[in-house]
């Protein structure tokens, strides 16, 4: 199974492939790997322990930032993803960001920003559109219409914890007056707006 590896010069780690989205643009619906990583589909989700043990696999040191993504949504494992950040806080000295959909608050049924505070530098939220239609649409979230104004609280909450927490879109995908309404939303929360490159499959 692939756990960690190597993209962008960084480290991902992928703990599991559960995900309450199913997005019309999702990367794992067209491939089976990033960067020459091999399968991210996993044969099971791998224990804590398992996760730090593969950490002596790979010259730590040499990366950028450790980020939790591969092919599903990593705070699914909430308390598993968050011990596995104590563990890097506690071995190394690299910037900790987990790549999210948002939804956690949906997903464990309660407020879990404050679980997150010191343990990741930061937090990369989707926020895809600024319409809460358009988003379901694109997302199919099993939570329904209500998940875009949960996924805005939690970037809103997670930013009293994390220092940094970006809300982002992809080139090409919106109109200028979009993109306008996404940073003026991102203003508003206050997070940071970033327009990310159109990824090829």
């Amino acid at each position: 199974m692939v756990i960690l590896y190597e993209a962008y010069g960084n480290l991902y780690i992928n703990m599991t492939n559960r995900c309450p989205c199913a997005c019309t643009f999702c990367l794992r619906q067209t491939r089976d790997e990033m960067e020459g990583s091999g399968s991210l589909w996993l044969e099971r989700e791998p224990t804590v322990e398992e996760i730090k043990a593969e950490f002596d696999k790979f010259d730590v040191e040499k990366y950028g930032e450790i980020v939790f993504c591969g092919f599903g949504e990593p705070t699914e494992r909430l308390d598993d993803m968050l011990e596995v950040c104590r563990f890097i806080r506690a071995n190394f000295d690299k910037k900790i960001r987990i790549n999210t959909n948002g939804l956690c608050d949906l997903i464990h049924g309660r407020d879990t920003a404050p679980m997150f505070s010191g343990l990741a530098d930061i937090i990369s939220i989707s926020l895809n559109t600024p319409n809460k239609e358009r988003y379901l649409e694109l997302t199919r979230s099993k939570f329904g219409i209500g998940s875009f104004d949960a996924m805005l609280k939690f970037a809103e909450n997670v930013g009293k914890y994390v220092e940094t927490v970006v809300l982002s879109t992809v080139a090409t995908t919106l109109t200028e007056e979009e993109e306008k309404e996404c940073a003026q939303i991102c203003r508003k929360i206050g997070v940071t707006y970033r327009i990310r490159p159109f990824e090829e499959d």
